[in-house]
């Protein structure tokens, strides 16, 4: 089976500062499947770039294998902590282990989770109208089943 600590480290010495591995996946199968981000985001090119240089890295004649290397999608969750900080100030839709579903702006992240910051009309006792009542939402990253950016145009 292909070894995915060195392939970890052949893309590791190829990125940039400001871009990171967000997950590699080697199956028995080996297919391997290489997903990278950035703080500005990772072109094609750059795809193609790490692509190659693990393909010309790795041996065909010694092991066959399956490559595919490409960005973290718009709207695929989000799965290291470098990943939230990326995404700070953003609308994020969150799916707990329990099942709750929030929605809100992600606020502040620290080792341990994350605070994301929801609004929504709720009705108050003494009030007639439903009130705006803004929440911070503590969640540790184990508690989080799913986190996404919530897309609008």
């Amino acid at each position: 089976m292909i070894d995915r600590s060195k392939i970890t480290q052949l893309i590791e010495d190829e990125l940039t500062e400001d871009q990171f591995i967000v997950e590699i996946d080697v199956t028995p199968s080996n297919q391997i499947q290489v997903t990278l981000d950035g703080e500005n985001g990772i072109t094609i090119d750059h795809c193609v770039q790490i692509s190659r240089l693990v393909e010309g890295s790795l041996d065909r004649e010694e092991e066959d294998f399956e490559l595919q290397v490409s960005s973290s999608g718009l709207g695929q969750p989000l799965k290291i902590r470098r990943q939230f900080v990326k995404n700070l100030n953003q609308e994020m839709e969150v799916v707990l282990k329990t099942g709750e579903k929030l929605e809100g702006i992600l606020k502040t992240v620290d080792q341990d989770g994350f605070e994301l910051e929801s609004t929504k009309r709720e009705r108050i006792e003494g009030h007639k109208k439903k009130q705006l009542i803004t929440r911070v939402h503590r969640i540790a990253f184990d508690e989080a089943k799913t986190v996404k950016n919530i897309i609008k145009f």
